[in-house]
């Protein structure tokens, strides 16, 4: 399943929690869907085992998960910690504000495979991210917005 052999940027950590998330799958959900599988088949009749059909379906998505991470770990490409921080790049944390006179805001930028907003992590595919990677402490930087328009930021950390 090679999707034009795509590299899958990633921090040590990203995939190390890849490595986990596959090993649950596979030694813990795998199981788990096989054994209601075989419950549901002893229900009898399967043209209309509404649970059989479930845990069916269940089944296809885990076996899915599981391929798409075993994937992402076999073109992972780990970013190196780099201890330069005078430039925005893969694996580092960029805190910027918007001008004139925005809060300070911190997204640390990591490869798609393990990008979470939530965790204050932004994939090097988002539109910010490539605006901001490249960039200097101090520099100016226009981010395109989605309703078209920009913002300016200032860089102001980078760790």
């Amino acid at each position: 399943m090679d999707l034009n052999n795509k590299e899958y940027p990633m921090t040590q950590e990203g995939f190390d929690k890849l490595q986990e998330e596959l090993d649950h799958l596979k030694t813990v959900k795998r199981p788990e869907v096989v054994e209601k599988i075989k419950v549901a088949r002893s229900f009898g009749d399967l043209s209309e085992n509404s649970e059989y059909d479930a845990a069916k379906d269940e089944q296809g998505f885990v076996e899915q998960e599981i391929s798409k991470i075993e994937e992402m770990i076999r073109y992972a490409k780990i970013i190196e910690e780099n201890v330069d921080n005078t430039e925005v790049q893969i694996g580092k944390t960029v805190t910027f504000k918007e001008l004139p006179n925005g809060p300070e805001e911190s997204y640390k930028i990591v490869g798609s495979a393990e990008a979470d907003p939530f965790e204050g992590k932004i994939s090097n595919e988002s539109p910010i991210a490539g605006a901001l990677i490249g960039s200097k402490l101090n520099d100016e930087v226009n981010v395109p917005l989605p309703n078209g328009n920009e913002m300016k930021v200032k860089i102001v950390k980078i760790d």
